[in-house]
């Protein structure tokens, strides 16, 4: 059985740090992991904090099952005020990191203030130490990796970077875990590049642990079963979510050239399944019976005798189809660079594919972008822009704002093509032909995402299904505006619950589907020896997704701010398609506010709050421990 770590506090600019039990009703009343981050943040980040000022708060959390025996239990959750949106920054990777945190007794690392110089922190067994980082400023998160194991002589570090975006506080800066995972979205890079945090290196203290008993064996076995008998099981374990670019352009709803249509020509050249003969060798987060991710090895061709790691879904569409790039090699290229830079591939690919599209209309000239042609599929001048924008040079400096800021400074109406929802960037999936996943954008917590709320269900359940457990049997339709509320709101508690749990979204929402969280309390039950059921686990979750709420609302959030670009409601001139109405969102909002107990204007009501024992008011909030979870299941 499990014991949750210690919560660690860091202060930068006193190099105070302090470390104690995590407590019980943190426990009880919002887990941890991304529950723990924003009840966190609540309770103490200052509603005018400045989002890259040393008051802002940085908490990386692991989940419940982090680095335990648990099977895809990979996950730590990062949280900050975000520079981006201004909102809840939020943001979760794999990797090792969370199982070195855990064999280091470290449940939640909160860090604040800022350092003299640069830095880098070191937790190994019961220490943490602040350590000059001077000579690794300046440099990529995968060369910032390989000197550090260099000067320590260990292959197994843990190491956290950011790279030259993070460290110019590009508000879409990213973070790496070692070469492959990334905190990617809201900008949770520029918070650490603020603090002059180059690095957080984890040594590993213990030994990775094993099952003990027969029940956690059998629970195990039951959970990785369950993944491995899911249909989509072989092509993710293959190819990885870029598999599926092929399927969402059979599906109509594949963003291409910054979303001006919902089909593009070289879908299937950028599938990842044609880079398949390419594979050197599979990778993936401890513990995983999917290892989705992959090292590439090109023998031929542009990238002749490099190798790489194979971009997600997400980094396929957005330095692909939405730039009209149909060479995976070249995508492969990009995408690898954003890493090295530490930005945000899906806000950079947009910021990118934002700037094509102006140029191809007429709205920026050579003599905008400092002579650059920003044409649609210029891999070159794509490399030239994301290179710019990680230093903050020319016109790449425009682009680093992000598409809401670049719109700004550019003005002549270019905010009309930037696809961007509370100042974050929209994700691969066109939301003018997948209502769910239009509704995810519109009330996401950290903006314009997809993974916020992961809404698979309503691609993998039958009507029957939804009729039986949503009510209605068109909430899996596609283009249907109906039931959306309800869908929605399923998403929204089972991602939290994962996150929470800190378990991967690939096996339990890309693969197994069944958004119920049956297998998932399960494992967690017997893992922990807790009483775990999964309307436990879904009351919890809806207990954070209001706190969250309140949250962005401390922090300026209104309703207006829940919304899509005016573009998705006019007529689609490109394809010659109508709309669905004057505004087919706004009644989706006004369902999914009236599920979740909120009032007209997306502020939950007071019974709401009151029924999951949240007393809040402007200044403050507390949460009433509720009944224990600890009794043996």
């Amino acid at each position: 059985m499990i014991t949750p770590g210690d919560i660690v506090h860091i202060d930068l600019s006193s190099k105070i740090q302090s470390r104690s039990p995590s407590p019980e009703k943190d426990l009880q009343t919002t887990f941890y992991g991304r529950g723990f981050n924003v009840a966190y943040l609540l309770r103490h980040l200052p509603p005018q904090a400045d989002p890259l000022g040393p008051e802002n708060i940085l908490v990386i959390s692991c989940g419940l099952l982090t680095g335990t025996a648990a099977p895809s239990a990979s996950r730590s959750h990062i949280s900050a005020l975000s520079p981006q949106t201004g909102f809840l920054g939020s943001s979760n990777v794999g990797g090792n990191l969370g199982l070195h945190l855990r064999l280091a007794g470290i449940q939640s690392l909160i860090i604040t203030g800022k350092a003299v110089k640069p830095s880098y922190l070191l937790i190994q067994e019961n220490s943490l130490e602040i350590r000059e980082a001077e000579t690794l400023w300046g440099l990529d998160t995968w060369k910032t990796m390989e000197k550090v194991r260099q000067a320590f002589g260990d292959e197994k570090l843990s190491i956290l970077s950011i790279g030259p975006a993070g460290e110019k506080m590009v508000p879409f800066a990213c973070i790496m875990a070692d070469r492959e995972h990334a905190a990617g979205r809201t900008g949770m890079g520029a918070v650490l590049g603020s603090k002059h945090l180059k690095a957080i290196v984890v040594k590993r203290s213990a030994p990775v642990p094993r099952p003990h008993t027969a029940r956690e064996r059998a629970a195990i076995a039951r959970y990785v079963q369950e993944v491995k008998n899911s249909p989509e099981f072989e092509t993710t374990s293959r190819h990885g979510g870029a598999g599926y670019v092929k399927w969402a352009d059979d599906m109509s709803i594949l963003a291409t050239l910054n979303y001006r249509s919902n089909h593009f020509a070289g879908a299937e050249k950028i599938d990842a399944r044609n880079l398949s003969p390419y594979k050197k060798k599979s990778l993936g987060c401890s513990r995983c019976p999917v290892q989705c991710k992959a090292e590439l090895l090109f023998p031929n061709g542009k990238g002749k005798r490099t190798s790489g790691i194979r971009p997600e879904f997400e980094s396929m569409v957005s330095l692909g189809s939405k730039c009209g790039v149909n060479d995976p090699q070249d995508i492969v290229r990009l995408d690898n660079l954003c890493c090295r830079l530490g930005l945000d591939t899906i806000s950079a690919g947009g910021a990118i594919a934002f700037a094509m599209d102006l140029f191809d209309r007429g709205i920026l000239t050579r003599e905008d972008t400092g002579g650059l042609d920003i044409r649609w599929g210029d891999t070159a001048v794509m490399e030239k822009l994301l290179r710019d924008m990680a230093s903050r040079k020319g016109f790449g400096a425009v682009l680093a704002r992000g598409t809401r800021g670049a719109a700004r400074i550019i003005g002549r109406g270019s905010d009309r093509y930037a696809f961007q929802v509370k100042g974050l960037e929209l994700s691969g999936y066109h939301p003018y032909y997948i209502m769910g996943t239009a509704l995810s954008y519109a009330v996401s917590t950290r903006g314009g995402d997809f993974n916020d709320f992961f809404p698979s269900v309503e691609y993998g359940w039958s009507p029957e299904r939804a009729m039986a457990e949503l009510g209605n049997a068109s909430a899996v339709e596609l283009s249907s505006i109906h039931g959306k509320g309800a869908l929605v709101k399923r998403a929204l508690l089972v991602n939290i619950s994962l996150d929470c749990l800190g378990l991967c979204k690939v096996p339990s929402q890309g693969l197994t589907r069944g958004n119920d969280l049956k297998i998932e309390s399960d494992l967690a039950s017997n893992m922990t020896g807790w009483d775990l059921t999964p309307e436990k686990l879904f009351r919890m979750a809806e207990r954070i997704a209001h706190l969250e709420r309140l949250f962005n609302i401390r922090h300026g959030l209104t309703g207006t701010d829940d919304r899509l670009p005016e573009i998705f409601f006019e007529k689609a001139s490109e394809t010659g398609e109508p709309s669905q109405g004057t505004n087919w969102l706004k009644p989706m909002v006004q369902d999914f506010y009236r599920v979740m107990g909120w009032d007209r204007n997306g502020i939950p009501e007071q019974k709401t709050l009151q029924n999951f024992g949240i007393h809040y008011s402007p200044g403050f909030v507390t949460i009433s421990r509720r009944k224990s979870m600890r009794n043996p299941g």
